[in-house]
């Protein structure tokens, strides 16, 4: 219990969401990665590898949390650098389902958008910690300037991913107090964008769309999909049929329906045989198969406990940077996780969105695990939690040595001197 406590410093229930879902990540994905498995000579080969980026960022999570939050803002270099490799990606990156979202060095494949979504949320953190030296209309140029140009470019390749990102960054403003009028007008002009987008996929015709990019013709089936529900996936007798078009949500569906209240239990699964996307996008509806609806609740609450963590962490904050960089990294995790699950049970279109530590990924994942150690840095040094240990007790503030403490013992057989202190008296004559 020693070791763990000076393992572990932080907040403990951070600690405690962590690793519960770093638990249902290998569960879960060792029995959604089966159809992976059947096709390599090393069945163990799908959750070695997810189990070693685990891992992995586990290890970041020890070592950030070592870090004082004071040094985060570095990671804001990493903005310059994700810019660039967004500008790269479309012509050098790797096509896969139908957009280019991967960079490749050395060997090493990534995602350029993880970095970037990293870098905006420390990069909004530190100018909302700036509000004593920059006008607020300064702040709201810099952050409209920085986090809209990343957003545009990711949005031709990952639109999901930059409309997440923006509207994250937007409640951070918010939270930072920047004026309502600028929000409210960036609010109306970002409403009516998504609205013009929105009718412009619904009403532009097949025969104009197969000109247009391809991730166009994507957005413009999964939107008609989504708004025509049943009505077109039944035949002429009202029978719901299972095409290709609404492959991923009817197993989904039906994986959801399966689970019932406790679930088929780990590895009894029948959907992740037949959902493409099983151990990534649909990774909820496997979960709600296996463990039922009180695992699927239980998942739920463990997102819903680290967003009321983090307000807890950032209300302890005395500095506004870890204040700001906490709210952030929680509300990016929170929401990521709460899209993925909306898909999952068919409450908004496909999106693509892994869950937070549980979906199987590479660069989510360590992501991820990076994001959970900034909160865990902060938690220690910038709200003072999780510290019992280090606080030495024969040591007071100004590391003096401090008094040893009087026992219960002592005092009980202390007895006062009742002999008076007399001065010796030399006569002289």
């Amino acid at each position: 219990m020693d070791l763990a406590s000076k393992l572990f410093k932080g907040d403990r229930v951070i600690w405690i969401i962590f690793m519960f879902l770093c638990l249902i990540s290998v569960v879960e994905v060792f029995s959604a990665t089966s159809t992976i498995a059947y096709k390599n000579a090393n069945h163990w080969a799908p959750i070695v590898r997810h189990a070693t980026f685990l891992l992995g960022g586990f290890v970041l999570v020890l070592l950030l949390h070592n870090i004082p939050c004071r040094f985060f803002p570095a990671f804001i270099l990493l903005l310059p650098v994700s810019v660039l490799m967004l500008i790269a990606t479309p012509f050098v990156g790797i096509n896969a389902n139908d957009a280019h979202r991967w960079l490749e060095i050395f060997g090493i494949q990534f995602q350029p958008s993880e970095f970037a979504k990293l870098a905006s949320i420390v990069f909004i953190a530190f100018l909302l910690s700036k509000q004593s030296k920059f006008t607020d209309d300064q702040i709201f140029k810099y952050i409209l300037i920085g986090v809209g140009v990343t957003c545009i470019l990711i949005l031709p390749e990952n639109f999901s991913t930059a409309f997440m990102l923006f509207g994250v960054c937007f409640l951070m403003m918010f939270i930072g107090q920047l004026p309502l009028i600028k929000l409210g007008k960036l609010a109306g002009v970002l409403v009516l964008a998504l609205v013009l987008f929105v009718m412009l996929l619904k009403f532009t015709p097949a025969g104009v769309a197969q000109y247009l990019p391809d991730r166009f013709v994507t957005w413009q089936g999964r939107l008609e999909r989504f708004f025509e529900g049943h009505a077109a996936e039944a035949d002429e007798n009202g029978v719901y049929k299972i095409t290709d078009d609404n492959y991923q949500v009817s197993h989904a569906k039906i994986a959801i329906a399966r689970g019932g209240l406790f679930g088929q239990l780990p590895g009894h699964g029948q959907q992740r045989d037949f959902l493409p996307q099983a151990y990534s996008d649909f990774i909820y509806a496997i979960i709600i198969e296996e463990l039922g609806v009180v695992g699927g609740v239980f998942v739920l609450m463990l997102y819903i406990m680290l967003l009321v963590r983090v307000g807890m962490i950032a209300r302890k904050c005395e500095k506004a940077f870890p204040k700001y960089l906490v709210l952030g990294c929680g509300l990016l995790v929170v929401v990521q996780a709460l899209a993925n699950m909306a898909v999952a049970v068919n409450l908004i279109p496909v999106t693509g969105q892994p869950m937070p530590l549980v979906s199987r990924g590479g660069t989510s994942t360590v992501i991820s695990c990076i994001y959970f150690g900034i909160i865990l840095s902060v938690s220690r040094f910038g709200a003072n939690m999780g510290n019992e240990e280090d606080e030495d007790p024969e040591e007071n503030a100004e590391g003096v040595a401090a008094p040893p403490a009087i026992t219960e013992e002592e005092i009980t057989n202390w007895v006062p001197d009742t002999q008076p202190e007399t001065e010796e008296v030399v006569e002289t004559k």
